[in-house]
């Protein structure tokens, strides 16, 4: 009993101190070049997009109803799914046998993290998803350890909703092939029942499945550049360095240790179809050369095996340890902690760090500088706007080569009085609009395009604005350009055409 009030407190604790954090960091920064994007998808619900499946979209209507350009009020869900993730990291471990100690120490790695701390903020599919990767383990426990139909039905419901969360989830459930090796779980897989679930799973992810299909399946499209431009250069050594210095490297005494003690704990039964489960859903994720950050579930799963092996173990040996690791712990985070989470105003960041500009930019985290950024962005687009006659203003709109600047313009361009903005990058090539286009549109891009992309498309284009970025992450976001482009040479069905097999460039 009062082993489950200290579980229920230290929860209840971390999930305090995470808000709290959370909330400060929704003060001090602006949004993420892709939340702008996923703020968009609101306006859109549907059964799919381009780059990722529908639940982002429908989490963002419901947000985009209080019809706010506040960070606080587009992070809602963000922050709902973080407390969540805790709370089943909590449930997990209690599951698994594990006492309070082992849940302080598993939340108190996740709350040192600066890989958790800053994907668990963004308004991005990375934290739903995390949040369906955890509530499918914890349900995988709980069917693992009494294997009936109940707890298959929970486990195939969450699969389902994992999937039209985001793709990553098919490496989870590609390790289920693992439970047709143990007793325990193998009766119930190959009875014949079993085919129900498969067929609860079809029926549930069929609208976004069908959703591909119509559109010509775009998710392999995007896989396909992002194997090209990016997944096919990651090396393990890199991805994994990276991996480390993200979870803070002082949790890797908990998380590393964890990779063992779920293959040699007592309770066999119980773990070792864990553990292999684990194992090769790691595995098919390192396959497919997936990021540093598509390992962050997995890795959780680790912590809590490790964190039940530092209470199990260590502190059975040593219990006086728990303070002494508790406090490198703390401390470490304390120092990462703004890397992750926006707690500190831009120039206290700055200085804290002791930052210098290198290349002509600091090269810091996005959200601490967006809100600044995306101001003098729109005041420039409103001032060439303003400059035009009243003629062109009146069918005048704005092209963002991005979807983060299509985005940008779409969020707080009417505050600035702005038209709407179309892009056909990513999923704003769904919403691009028909018919003609009007003779004078506004275009802006970063350094990823120059003047060169819009004389493509219109006869005349001036260059008339810069926008200087100090504080941007790469060298292409250092400078956004504005132009004038007059006298398309096409239709927006035309252009449409033209872009749809570069929809991801």
């Amino acid at each position: 009993m009062k082993n489950t009030q200290n579980t229920t407190l230290i929860i209840t604790l971390f999930c305090v101190i995470n808000l709290i954090l959370h909330l400060i960091a929704d003060y001090n920064s602006g949004f993420h070049g892709d939340e702008l994007l996923h703020i968009t998808t609101g306006n859109y619900p549907a059964f799919g997009y381009m780059e990722f499946p529908p639940v982002i979209g429908w989490l963002a209507w419901i947000q985009n109803q209080f019809g706010s350009t506040s960070v606080f009020i587009h992070h809602i869900f963000a922050h709902i799914a973080t407390l969540l993730i805790l709370i089943l990291i909590g449930l997990t471990i209690v599951e698994l046998a594990g006492k309070s100690k082992a849940v302080f120490i598993a939340l108190l790695c996740i709350m040192v993290s600066p890989g958790f701390d800053r994907s668990h903020q963004l308004f991005q599919p990375v934290v739903f998803s995390e949040l369906f990767w955890v509530l499918s383990f914890y349900l995988l426990v709980r069917f693992v350890k009494e294997s009936n139909n109940k707890n298959l039905f929970y486990l195939t419901v969450a699969f389902a909703f994992g999937f039209l969360t985001k793709y990553d989830i098919v490496f989870f459930i590609a390790g289920i092939c693992s439970l047709f090796f143990f007793k325990n779980t193998q009766k119930i897989l190959l009875s014949k029942q079993s085919w129900k679930f498969a067929l609860i799973f079809l029926v549930i992810v069929a609208p976004n499945l069908w959703w591909q299909y119509i559109h010509s399946f775009p998710m392999f499209q995007m896989f396909s550049r992002l194997y090209e431009t990016q997944l096919d250069k990651l090396s393990v050594s890199g991805v994994l360095g990276q991996l480390i210095i993200d979870l803070n490297p002082v949790t890797l005494l908990i998380w590393l240790p964890g990779c063992f003690f779920m293959f040699n704990n007592k309770s066999k039964a119980t773990y070792r179809p864990l553990a292999v489960y684990i194992t090769l859903s790691i595995l098919f994720l390192a396959l497919a050369k997936g990021k540093h950050y598509y390992f962050f579930s997995e890795i959780i799963f680790l912590i809590i095996f490790g964190s039940i092996w530092f209470e199990q173990t260590v502190l059975a040996w040593r219990r006086w340890l728990l303070y002494p690791v508790s406090t490198l712990f703390i401390l470490t985070g304390l120092f990462l902690l703004p890397w992750g989470l926006m707690i500190l105003p831009l120039n206290s960041f700055i200085r804290v760090y002791k930052l210098k500009k290198e290349e002509n930019r600091y090269g810091i985290p996005d959200e601490y500088y967006t809100k600044s950024k995306w101001v003098k962005t729109m005041s420039a687009i409103k001032a060439v706007y303003d400059s035009l006659p009243a003629k062109e203003q009146k069918d005048c709109l704005i092209w963002g080569k991005h979807y983060s600047q299509a985005g940008a313009v779409n969020l707080f361009g009417s505050m600035y009085g702005l038209p709407k903005a179309f892009s056909y990058h990513g999923s704003f090539y769904l919403w691009a609009p028909g018919g003609k286009i009007p003779e004078t549109v506004i275009g802006f891009t970063n350094g990823e395009a120059t003047i060169d992309f819009f004389e493509s498309y219109f006869n005349s284009v001036v260059a008339v604005k810069k926008v200087y970025n100090p504080y941007a992450s790469f060298n292409k976001d250092v400078f956004q350009t504005i132009y004038i482009c007059k006298s398309p040479k096409q239709s927006f069905d035309e252009l449409k055409v033209l872009f749809e097999k570069r929809v991801f460039e």
